[in-house]
């Protein structure tokens, strides 16, 4: 038997429990919305809590995108059925239910059978998402070193917000995976063992993409946060070199305004000209000079 539940409620969950058996402590589990990934073993019935993810369709990545959803999936698997426990809707599981239908030899192996179904579609999910969020790091990498308006670091962030929720869904399975394709489960029949060592093989590729995105994302906020600070310097020199050049006749304008009897040019007809021209040619030697290093 296959029993689906999508957010039972907790009177639904119990006595489902009392007529399969499931231990209290597994029920409890279920009750809590956030778990970890994991597998444990209860006597003769096995639970899994696995996350599942979805990639969200946008146009661009903004500071407010949502790019993966994620939810829950926990799993029984006793000696004679599978219970499916599902929070939120990321993953429906009837088009999988109808798949395995139409695989005898494969439901031949047991209940075992649709938990390695149910996994070899999350890893499979998980590779779509992978390759997406490469189209949107990609872009975002073409963005932030291309000329014009970049992108924002608040943008980056927030593609680094998603991907470190996709990877709290993919990297955790890697246990749970491995003590399925390991030795752990004594009771798995061979046939479905080698299966879950394929899927574990799949979802290695997964975890080192997401590995990947991390160090390339980590570099793009790097390489955006420093092209802030140049361009903040830039517009410091900026604002140092006009004050530098304001400062030519404001000190010339200082002088004159101290109102002393002797000073240069002060009663000739061509003085006040003169002043102008000294003016003029000083501020144009400085604009020149901080033009050739690189400040105007």
């Amino acid at each position: 038997m296959w029993l689906g539940l999508h957010e039972p409620t907790e009177a639904a969950l119990t006595r489902v429990a009392d007529v399969f058996g499931l231990h209290p402590l597994a029920v409890e589990d279920v009750l809590h919305r956030e778990q970890r990934v994991k597998i444990e073993r209860y006597e003769d019935v096995a639970f899994l809590v696995v996350r599942v993810a979805q990639y969200v369709e946008h146009d661009r990545v903004t500071a407010t995108s949502e790019i993966v959803s994620t939810g829950f999936v926990r799993v029984f698997v006793g000696p004679h059925f599978v219970i499916t426990v599902r929070q939120g809707s990321v993953m429906e599981l009837s088009s999988l239910r109808a798949g395995l239908s139409s695989e005898p030899e494969l439901l031949a192996q047991g209940p075992w059978s649709v938990a390695h179904a149910i996994l070899d579609r999350l890893v499979d999910v998980y590779v779509d998402i992978a390759a997406a969020m490469q189209t949107d790091i990609d872009l975002t990498e073409a963005a932030v070193f291309a000329a014009g308006a970049p992108v924002s670091v608040e943008q980056i962030y927030q593609l680094k917000r998603q991907l470190m929720k996709f990877k709290a869904a993919v990297l955790p399975l890697q246990r749970a995976l491995a003590a399925l394709a390991g030795r752990q489960f004594a009771d798995l029949p061979k046939g479905i063992r080698r299966y879950f060592s394929d899927v574990a093989d799949h979802h290695a590729a997964v975890v080192e993409q997401v590995v990947a995105f991390d160090d390339v994302v980590n570099a793009l906020l790097q390489a955006r946060l420093t092209q802030v600070t140049v361009d903040q310097n830039n517009d410091m020199r900026k604002i140092a070199s006009w004050a530098a050049i304001a400062a030519v006749p404001t000190a010339v304008g200082g002088i004159y305004g101290m109102n002393f009897s002797y000073m240069p040019e002060l009663t000739s007809r061509y003085g006040y000209p003169s002043v102008l021209l000294l003016i003029l040619v000083g501020a144009a030697v400085l604009h020149r000079l901080l033009r050739r290093a690189g400040w105007l």
